[in-house]
C-alpha cells in the first residue's frame, strides 16, 4: 500500500498569549490551551487533499500522522485522525527532543513505514527553527522540497511551488522525497463532531523513543526566556513639521 508520512508538533495554541515564567525559565503551559503546530495542519490537509484529487496511484492512500513528545500529545494525534489521517504513531519522549534527535526518530519511522512522500511543517511556532525537514531528508538521502506553495504529483515526481525571497520557484523532485509545507499552501479544514468520534476508533501505537534506539540530548540550553518589551504609547502630532521635529529628538532622520 502507497502511504504518505506526516509529522506534527504540539505547541501551545497560536491564539493563546504566551507567558514567560517569573523565574525566566521557560513558557507558562500548566493550564493553557494545546494544538497542532499550523504548518503542521498544512501539511496534513495537503496530504488529505493528495489522496481526494486521485491520480498518481494514490486511490489506496494510507496517511500516517506521527509526533514525538509525552502521553498528552494523543490529544493533538486524535484531532489529526479526526481531520482524516487514517493511522497515528506516538514516539514517547518525555525529554525535550531538539530537532536532529526528530529527524532521526523519523528515519526510523520511515524505515518503519516505508512512506513514498513525508510532509512536514516548515517551522513549528515554538521555536521557529525550520530545521527538521531539511535533516530528514539529509539522513534520508533524498530529495526535498521546502516552503512549498503548490504540490503535484505524478507517478513517480513531485512538482512544487516554492516560496523563495525572490517570489516563487518550481522545481522537480523524484519520489520519495521531504516536502515542508508553507502557509500558503491551503487552509486545513474544520474538524467536526462525527469524525471526533470516529476517530476514536482509529489506530493510535506508541512507542518509547528508546525503542527506536535514539536516546534524545541536549546540544542548545537555554539561558533565560524574557517576554518582548511592552509597546510604547504613541503621541499625536498636530503638522507634518511636528513629525519631523520628533523624528529628529529620536536621531532617526537628520
Amino acid at each position: 500500500m502507497k502511504r504518505i508520512l506526516v509529522g506534527i508538533k504540539r505547541v501551545v495554541d497560536y491564539n493563546v498569549r504566551v507567558r514567560v515564567k517569573p523565574d525566566g525559565s521557560g513558557v507558562v503551559t500548566d493550564g493553557v490551551k494545546m494544538s497542532i503546530n499550523p504548518f503542521d495542519e498544512i501539511a496534513l490537509e495537503e496530504a488529505l487533499r493528495i489522496r481526494e484529487r486521485g491520480g498518481a496511484d494514490t486511490k489506496d492512500l494510507e496517511i500516517v500522522v506521527a509526533t514525538i513528545g509525552p502521553g498528552d500529545t494523543q490529544q493533538q494525534l486524535r484531532t489529526a485522525l479526526a481531520m482524516g489521517a487514517d493511522r497515528a504513531l506516538l514516539v514517547e519522549s518525555a525529554a525535550a527532543v531538539e530537532p536532529l534527535d526528530a529527524a532521526k526518530v523519523f528515519v526510523k519511522l520511515i524505515e518503519k513505514e516505508q512512506p513514498f512522500l513525508v510532509i512536514l511543517g516548515k517551522q513549528a511556532i515554538d521555536d521557529d527553527n525550520n530545521q527538521t525537514g531539511q535533516m530528514v531528508a539529509a539522513l534520508w538521502n533524498r530529495p526535498q522540497a521546502t516552503f512549498a506553495s503548490k504540490v503535484e504529483l505524478s507517478a513517480d515526481k513531485a512538482k512544487v511551488t516554492r516560496e523563495v525571497d525572490a517570489g516563487l520557484e518550481t522545481i522537480e523532485v523524484d519520489l520519495p522525497a521531504v516536502v515542508t509545507t508553507d502557509l500558503r499552501l491551503n487552509e486545513p479544514r474544520y474538524v467536526k463532531l462525527p469524525d471526533i468520534m470516529k476517530a476514536k476508533k482509529k489506530p493510535l501505537e506508541t512507542l518509547p523513543v528508546a525503542s527506536l534506539g535514539i536516546q534524545p540530548r541536549q546540544r542548545l540550553k537555554p539561558v533565560k526566556y524574557e517576554p518582548p518589551p511592552q509597546r510604547q504609547k504613541g503621541i499625536m502630532l498636530k503638522t507634518p513639521q511636528e513629525l519631523v521635529e520628533a523624528l529628529k529628538k529620536k536621531g532617526l532622520v537628520t
